[in-house]
């Protein structure tokens, strides 16, 4: 119960890692403005909230549009009053050697993956300020830090296979976006912290190869639950001291 009387949004909140963090956010007790691209409704119908003050709402919106995202915060914050709490899931993935990145899907997956982040802060921050609280958690990755899973010089064929520069660049950025955020506003009582997921077991990775499993020292894919342990702690009350963190949720892969 970490979250009672906490009002979140959460992005991304139909997918696989963010219908999760939802349901934690749900369980902890707090309220959850549930936003995506397409409809929440499924998400949405299996939170089960622990407070009868607790609201769930949903908003259809491209967090890539400054307008959808303007009118996103609006909705939640006639609904709650407040944000306390914001969570950027929303993102798409790319894949194939820097060689198979056209500019078009370039400019797609740093649109989505990472202007989003900065739209969403931009538009909750000053919520924040005026309360002098908040808690802005971002998603990375891994593939920010590592410059990708594929070894070509083993088998060149891991790097079409696998390859992800695009993405890898944009979750590069959400996490200077993250550590720069920090440093703003942490005299105003918010923390801005980042989530790096090494490999998550969800359908953005249903092709992930055997080869690349077996790099994991700990043996397995990780999965969503792993994700929102580790946002749940960064959103809680018992995290004020920790601020423009990127915490590696990644079994092992990878460690800095």
């Amino acid at each position: 119960m970490r979250l009672t009387g906490r009002a979140a949004i959460v992005t991304g909140a139909a997918g696989g890692l963010g219908s999760e963090i939802c349901r934690r956010f749900a369980a902890e007790g707090a309220s959850v403005c549930l936003v995506d691209r397409v409809d929440t409704s499924v998400t949405m119908s299996c939170l089960q909230g622990v407070d009868p003050a607790q609201q769930f709402i949903g908003a259809r919106a491209d967090v890539s549009d400054s307008v959808d995202v303007a009118a996103l915060v609006e909705r939640a914050m006639a609904a709650f009053g407040r944000i306390d709490l914001l969570v950027n899931v929303a993102g798409i993935s790319s894949h194939g050697s820097s060689d198979d990145v056209t500019e078009a899907v370039w400019d797609e997956v740093l649109k989505i993956n990472l202007k989003s982040v900065f739209l969403c802060c931009k538009a909750v921050l000053p919520h924040m300020r005026e309360r002098r609280y908040g808690r802005i958690v971002n998603i990375g990755s891994v593939l920010g830090k590592n410059g990708g899973n594929p070894r070509p010089w083993i088998d060149k064929g891991e790097q079409t296979r696998a390859g992800s520069l695009a993405y890898g660049a944009s979750k590069a950025g959400v996490h200077a976006v993250t550590m720069y955020l920090a440093k703003e506003n942490a005299s105003d009582g918010i923390t801005v912290n980042c989530v790096a997921p090494g490999p998550i077991a969800t359908h953005m990775t249903r092709n992930f190869s055997q080869t690349l499993r077996n790099l994991l020292p700990v043996g397995r894919m990780g999965t969503p639950e792993d994700v929102a342990d580790a946002v749940a702690y960064l959103a809680g009350e018992q995290a004020g001291f920790v601020t423009g963190e990127v915490l590696d949720v990644n079994g092992g892969l990878w460690g800095d």
